[in-house]
């Protein structure tokens, strides 16, 4: 049994980790947070709620009259027809005729406006969880997989609107059934009534023991299929090196196990149903054996008249029916009930990196000067691992800094923490002057602005990719953009020109023509501070050639930080920053580090040689 607190609830929704085990305490959170979720998505639609309760009231009502009008032609109808009167027989036909088109036509309004609030509140949850997953931190994302948000916006959101399309349907039908069917055999025959609500007693019992067992069950249920599609989405982003490597048979292997334990939890979940629904019909089946056996005994007598018993059986009738639907909403309650765990977990997750309350205003034109002042980070995966020790770092306006170092020196880290992927540790970095905590993200993503070697583009046009930069663009100034940074050659080429769609993920052009489209996409933002992340790593030489050129106008009059290993994009810079172990080891110009014989010294030398 877990032994952890139940303020780790959080944790254990949206990491999917196994929750069969979950205290009490921890379910307990987990299911006030879940309908605290599921009462904010109902309350816009309250009003047309409550109609549709009305409408399942009335149909309820309607519906009931059927067995009542039959008790009273078989009671009342046929003895007066077998006198010559006819008129009542025609009479309760007619009411007959009036309540069956009367319920027909009410569960026709009902379903019509229960299911448009349904997908209303699915449209603003999917909404809500697709927002809130691009606003979280990269640190999120990097340790929640998109396989997980795929699965829930995907299985967990069809367990919901199953249960709202069907299961809520059922439970109210069910319900109103179940009161008013009581009621009514109440009504008809005390004695009877109560050899039915004897045998309510097992099934309360039973419905408490298959909510508790159902409940863990679907848990798992949600996990499973959680890593069903995690593995399903690897091994398509990463089919390439799939099939170069003959990775398909392990990918199999591991779809296999995943699915199989997707598999049995199902089997368990349809297996605690099959005891539940079975056992549920059967208590229904003895008891309308002895309501018939009792009956009978008492129509014998003359103390129950035979009317009264069919309509009684009957009603007893659309009391087990209703019961079996309640075990149907049930399965798919605790389905939903997990799935929705899962989701407001996932709204639940907090903003590593949050916007300030009151922002501070930068100007419109910024300049670009940059300050670490005692900056330490570390990763939240590693924390007692720190990958940057107390930086101190001017950068003025208008300055080209390149950081170079080893793999795992800490150089990609300064460019996530100036474009505040990522807050610091300890210390601040400010932009002229400003805390970048303070600043509002629109400031932020307007001054700074981060190229990275992924150079990932978006469906849709060139001319698409490139607006990311500054969405109100012209396409004059588009195209002057992409001739800036020596693109409109190729762009030019295309079949479509920059109309030409690029494909999922740019997958129509190499890899430095998408690395070039970034560039042009950065040039057009037009930033304060631009952060080069190993940016010209995936181009080969005649692009890198233009890009070099290109940069010379990319980075005039603008402060940039250039992360690389290519010293020919490095000596371009003013000054040079090596970085070892997290800490800054030398600091000067190309040149000065050249002579002084360091550790750049040795990166030039080696880079002069494999020239030669």
């Amino acid at each position: 049994m877990s032994t952890a607190p139940a303020q780790s609830w959080r944790g254990v929704a949206t990491e999917d980790t196994d929750t069969d085990d979950l205290t009490v305490s921890t379910s307990l959170a987990l299911a006030a947070r879940s309908r605290a979720l599921l009462g904010s998505l109902v309350r816009p639609h309250r009003h047309w709620a409550w109609v549709a309760l009305v409408l399942a009231v009335a149909e309820s009502v309607a519906a009931l009259a059927g067995p009542l009008l039959i008790a009273a032609a078989i009671d009342t109808g046929v003895p007066a027809a077998l006198q010559g009167r006819t008129g009542p027989v025609v009479w309760i036909a007619i009411a007959y005729t009036a309540a069956g088109v009367a319920s027909a036509g009410l569960r026709a309004a009902f379903l019509l406006i229960a299911g448009r609030v349904g997908q209303d509140i699915l449209l603003d949850l999917r909404t809500r969880v697709f927002r809130h997953v691009q606003r979280l931190s990269v640190s999120f994302h990097e340790r929640y997989t998109s396989g997980r948000v795929i699965s829930r916006l995907t299985s967990d959101l069809d367990s919901l609107s199953e249960l709202l399309q069907q299961g809520l349907d059922e439970l109210l039908f069910s319900l109103l059934s179940i009161v008013t069917v009581t009621v009514v055999l109440l009504y008809l025959d005390l004695p009877l009534a109560v050899v039915v609500l004897v045998g309510f007693g097992p099934l309360l019992a039973l419905t408490r023991w298959y909510r508790r067992r159902s409940a863990a069950s679907y848990r798992t249920n949600r996990t499973a299929i959680a890593e069903v599609v995690v593995a399903f989405v690897e091994s398509m982003n990463g089919i390439r090196a799939v099939q170069a490597y003959r990775r398909e048979r392990r990918n199999t292997e591991i779809m296999d196990e995943v699915g199989g334990r997707y598999r049995d939890s199902n089997a368990r979940a349809a297996g605690l149903l099959a005891t539940y629904a079975s056992t549920l019909r059967a208590v229904g089946n003895v008891t309308l054996v002895v309501v018939l056996g009792y009956g009978a005994h008492r129509v014998s007598g003359g103390a129950l008249q035979i009317g009264v018993l069919t309509a009684f059986v009957l009603y007893l009738r659309r009391l087990y029916g209703p019961l079996d639907q309640l075990a149907m909403f049930l399965n798919s309650y605790q389905s939903a009930s997990a799935a929705l765990e899962k989701l407001s977990g996932l709204l639940q997750e907090p903003l590593a990196v949050e916007e300030p309350a009151e922002p501070v205003a930068l100007s419109a034109h910024a300049a670009g000067a940059v300050h670490f002042n005692g900056v330490e980070f570390a990763y939240s995966s590693a924390p007692e691992r720190t990958v940057l020790h107390h930086l101190d770092l001017a950068v003025p306006a208008g300055q080209v800094v390149a950081v170079v170092g080893a793999t795992g020196a800490g150089k990609s880290t300064v460019a996530k923490l100036l474009a505040r992927f990522y807050d610091p540790t300890a210390g601040a970095i400010t932009l002229d002057g400003v805390d970048l905590r303070a600043l509002s993200e629109a400031d932020l993503r307007r001054s700074v602005v981060l190229v990275t070697q992924e150079s990932f583009l978006f469906g849709g046009s060139v001319l698409d990719n490139i607006a990311l930069g500054r969405p109100g663009a012209t396409r004059d100034e588009v195209e002057a953009a992409a001739r800036a940074v020596g693109a409109w050659a190729f762009i030019e080429a295309l079949p479509d020109g920059i109309d030409t769609d690029v494909r999922k993920r740019g997958g129509r052009l190499s890899a430095g023509q998408r690395q070039l489209v970034a560039f042009a996409r950065a040039f057009l933002a037009d930033p304060a501070v631009l952060l080069l992340d190993e940016a010209t790593s995936s181009m080969d030489v005649p692009s890198e050639r233009t890009v070099q050129a290109a940069l010379e106008t990319v980075l005039q009059a603008r402060t940039a930080v250039i992360i690389a290993h290519r010293l020919s994009t490095v000596l371009i810079a003013d000054r040079v920053l090596v970085v070892d172990g997290g800490r800054v080891v030398e600091d000067g110009s190309p040149a000065e580090l050249v002579a002084a014989g360091g550790a750049f010294a040795e990166l030039h030398a080696q880079w002069e040689h494999s020239l030669a």
